[in-house]
């Protein structure tokens, strides 16, 4: 199997890509693309065809059938820099291999996370776990932000001061708010990293860890485009039926056939998808 490198890829090694007020993202090594993908599958599948157009194909086919193995064959990995309550709903995937920085060993810097004016809004009243879509008024806003800096800046110097006097490094941070900027190197697969996306891509994720998901996307893209543009077809813009809703939709579309005989995988799916737009026609 040939060493595998990509040109986009390598283009943008080591950059930092902003993300917040003081984070960033990096692409620190990567380990295989696309070929990587289409490599490992023909070791089942034969040696096949090795056209873009057919290795596109056979990238789509894995993807939408759940052949997930030769996306394990493409790593990645990335040095992060994010707040700690950014980090503590990353470490819910717990597929990656990552090392953080210790605050029993290093001094932590004077890094904290403030929201911009348009990201202060009040709860959400239809949604438990997240803001509402409407910023605070901008001097509302404002007020917020200069009480979040103030308490930053108050725990940070105490924080100093035990330091200064000696305390141990592990007791001295403890008081440190969950706004602290930290960081780590962050390693995992390409199969992995698309649940990654796909959970934190969504509109309903928190804006903060969106927006670094979006970024580390955009890399993604770099490493293994096919793949990505396939993720993005049949993941992120697809749609999945329970079987009482796929019925539902067979009743209305006036197909008589069974859920049951209509697996989504495969030749069978594309034979529904037919018959689907056959329905909308009639």
């Amino acid at each position: 199997m040939a060493h595998c490198t990509v040109s986009e890829a390598e283009a943008i090694l080591d950059k930092e890509f902003p993300v917040l007020d003081k984070g960033f993202v990096r692409l620190v090594d990567y380990l295989g693309g696309d070929d990587r993908v289409v490599q490992s599958a023909r070791v089942s599948y034969g040696k096949g065809t090795k056209t873009y157009r057919e290795d596109a194909s056979l990238i789509e086919y894995l993807l939408r059938n759940g052949h997930t193995s030769p996306f394990e064959q493409v790593v990645l990995t990335f040095h992060v820099k994010l707040p700690i309550f950014v980090a503590r709903q990353w470490i819910r995937h717990r597929t990656a291999r990552l090392n953080e920085i210790s605050g029993r060993y290093s001094i932590l810097k004077d890094d904290f996370y403030i929201p911009a004016p348009e990201d202060v809004a009040c709860q959400s009243d239809d949604n438990k776990q997240g803001r509402s879509g409407t910023a605070l008024e901008r001097t509302e806003a404002e007020k917020i932000r200069t009480s979040l800096e103030a308490a930053q800046k108050k725990a940070y110097e105490h924080y100093s001061r035990f330091v200064e006097e000696g305390l141990a490094r592990e007791l001295a941070r403890i008081n440190l708010p969950l706004s602290l900027y930290t960081e780590w190197y962050w390693q995992m697969d390409l199969h992995n990293l698309f649940h990654f996306f796909e959970l934190r891509l969504d509109s309903h994720a928190q804006k903060e860890i969106r927006l670094y998901a979006e970024v580390m996307f955009d890399i993604t893209k770099k490493v293994a485009p096919q793949c990505c543009a396939s993720f993005e077809d049949h993941i992120l813009g697809g749609v999945r039926f329970s079987r009482s809703e796929l019925a539902e939709l067979q009743r209305r579309l006036n197909i008589n056939e069974t859920p049951e005989a209509v697996p989504l995988n495969g030749k069978a799916l594309e034979r529904f998808e037919e018959k689907i737009t056959h329905g909308r026609q009639k």
